[in-house]
C-alpha cells in the first residue's frame, strides 16, 4: 500500500483500526494503551520494551510462532490477519498507532493465532510478557487498557465472524467501502476518494471473497455510477447507493 496523505492522519488517531464489522464495537474506538497514563508512567513503559522500525511489508509476528507479550504501535499500520491450511487469507483489521497487537495472551508464553505484518513503515514497541505483567499490577491506568484492549479486540472479531456469516458478498463490500471512506475519505469534484490504496487483492482478503470478485463487483459499480476507479484509487460517487446495498436493499 502506498504512504497515506497527511490528512488521513487525524482519522487514524480518531478510530483506532479499521474493522470489517456491521457496526462499530464500541463508541469512539479502542483504548489507546498509554491513555490516562503519566508522564513517568509513559516513560517507564518506553524505558521497559524495545523499539522496532519495521518496513512495509515485513512480517512483524506469523501464525503458530512462539509469542511472548504484545506489541505497542507507535506509528504506521499493523495489518492482522490469518492463512487457512489451503492458503485462504481473512484479515482480521488494521491497526493503527496507540493500539496493541500480539495477543490473545499478553502475559504468558505462547502462539500466535494469526499473523501481522506492516501496511505501512511502521514502529513499534515490544513489551514481553513478563515485563507487562509487572507493570500492570503497578500501573492502574495501564491495567484498565489492556483489558479494555483485549474486550474491543474480542468484540471486533465476533462481529467480523457474524458478518461473514450472516451478509452477503455484495452487502460486505458496501460495508467496508462506506467505511474506507470514513477513515480515507477526501472530497472531490467527482466524489470522495479513498486516499489510501487498496489492491482488489487486500479488499477480498478483508470481506472474505476471491480478487477477481472484487474486480467484477467494482467494475459493475462503475458501470452504475456509484462509483469510479483510475489503477488503485477509488473515488464514490454515489455513497446514498453504498447504505442501500450495505443494508441488503
Amino acid at each position: 500500500m502506498a504512504d497515506m496523505i497527511a490528512s488521513v492522519g487525524a482519522h487514524e488517531q480518531k478510530l483506532g483500526a479499521m474493522l470489517v464489522s456491521a457496526r462499530r464495537a464500541r463508541p469512539g474506538g479502542s483504548a489507546l494503551l498509554l491513555e490516562g497514563l503519566t508522564e513517568s508512567e509513559i516513560e517507564r513503559v518506553n524505558s521497559a520494551g524495545k523499539r522496532r522500525v519495521i518496513y512495509r511489508g515485513a512480517t512483524l509476528f506469523r501464525q503458530d510462532s512462539a509469542q511472548d507479550g504484545i506489541f505497542l504501535i507507535e506509528s504506521g499500520r499493523i495489518k492482522v490477519f490469518y492463512v487457512a491450511r489451503t492458503g485462504r487469507e481473512i484479515t482480521l483489521a488494521y491497526w493503527h498507532p496507540g493500539n496493541f497487537v500480539g495477543g490473545p495472551d499478553v502475559f504468558s508464553k505462547s502462539t500466535h493465532v494469526w499473523s501481522g505484518v506492516a501496511a505501512l513503515n511502521s514502529s513499534v514497541l515490544y513489551l514481553p510478557g513478563d515485563v507487562l505483567r509487572e507493570m500492570v499490577s503497578e500501573i492502574p491506568a495501564l491495567a484498565i487498557n489492556v483489558i479494555r484492549g483485549l474486550s474491543f479486540k474480542g468484540r471486533c472479531y465476533s462481529m467480523l465472524a457474524q458478518m461473514l456469516g450472516t451478509h452477503s458478498p455484495s452487502e460486505r463490500l458496501a460495508h467496508l467501502l462506506l467505511q474506507l471512506m470514513e477513515l480515507y475519505g477526501v472530497e472531490e469534484p467527482k466524489g470522495t476518494l479513498i486516499a489510501a490504496s487498496f489492491t482488489h487483492a487486500d479488499i477480498a482478503h478483508m470481506i472474505g471473497v476471491t480478487r477477481q470478485w472484487v474486480t467484477k463487483a467494482l467494475k459493475q459499480h462503475a458501470e452504475a455510477g456509484i462509483l469510479c476507479t483510475h489503477g488503485a484509487s477509488i473515488v464514490v460517487r454515489d455513497p446514498g447507493a453504498l447504505k442501500d446495498l450495505s443494508e441488503g436493499q
